[in-house]
């Protein structure tokens, strides 16, 4: 990752955090570039500024990493309305659509989305794309039964699909055990049908089409930062 592009990240981190308030609970995305607010989070926490902060871990290495730096955890079970997450993203469209997934984490990622009252999602400037697909891959998590067969299934709906693996060769496994098949389906002219598509073949657990569930991006350029809202 080049120096520009990881203090654009930050940079963008660092505004979203604006938005906690001390007593809240808070999602702590998955990525890179959430890792920054994570670390700013706990940074605020041991200086005074936020107290009373509970977080709740997209990931099982966000959990590590949370612990690490001294930021108390709890858990979906607990508290099931987040007051505010904040998270990365591979892609964002004009309408504030994402395509996530690209660490590997997306289930966990959209449960606490979905449970979250503001989700701010926090990217650079080379992440912000007109249409969907773009940019990346649709990352899309099955499970370990029969998992080839959903490979032709993609393949019908257009797109070209690669297993992802580890760098020895080996099947990724997300932290629920589950397969993960990147989808490049180029530009989606219809994200919310292809969304639908996807969930209604029985196996597939999640894809990481997220529709309709940013309220907030906050895109940092070298023009400065700029502020997305859900109108």
């Amino acid at each position: 990752m080049g120096s520009d592009t990881s203090r654009l990240k930050e940079q963008a981190a660092h505004r979203a955090v604006e938005f906690v308030q001390s007593g809240m609970i808070v999602g702590l995305g998955h990525g890179s570039t959430a890792f920054f607010a994570v670390k700013r989070i706990a940074d605020l926490i041991r200086s005074g500024a936020l107290q009373n902060i509970r977080g709740v871990p997209c990931s099982r290495k966000v959990f590590e990493d949370a612990r690490r730096l001294g930021i108390h955890l709890t858990t979906l079970n607990r508290h099931s309305v987040i007051d505010l997450t904040i998270d990365g993203a591979d892609e964002v469209d004009e309408h504030l659509n994402l395509i996530k997934g690209g660490g590997g984490a997306l289930l966990r990622e959209k449960i606490v989305a979905q449970a979250s009252l503001c989700e701010i999602i926090i990217v650079d400037e080379s992440k912000m794309s007109p249409v969907l697909g773009m940019r990346c891959a649709v990352p899309i998590e099955v499970a370990p039964f029969g998992w080839q067969s959903h490979i032709f299934f993609l393949e019908k709906l257009g797109a070209e699909v690669k297993p992802r693996r580890k760098s020895d060769g080996k099947l990724f496994k997300t932290d629920h055990g589950n397969i993960i098949l990147d989808a490049n389906f180029g530009p989606i002219s219809d994200p919310a049908k292809m969304a639908a598509d996807l969930k209604a073949r029985a196996g597939v657990l999640e894809h990481g089409l997220f529709i309709g569930i940013a309220t907030d991006v906050i895109v940092a350029g070298k023009g400065g930062l700029c502020h997305l809202d859900r109108d």
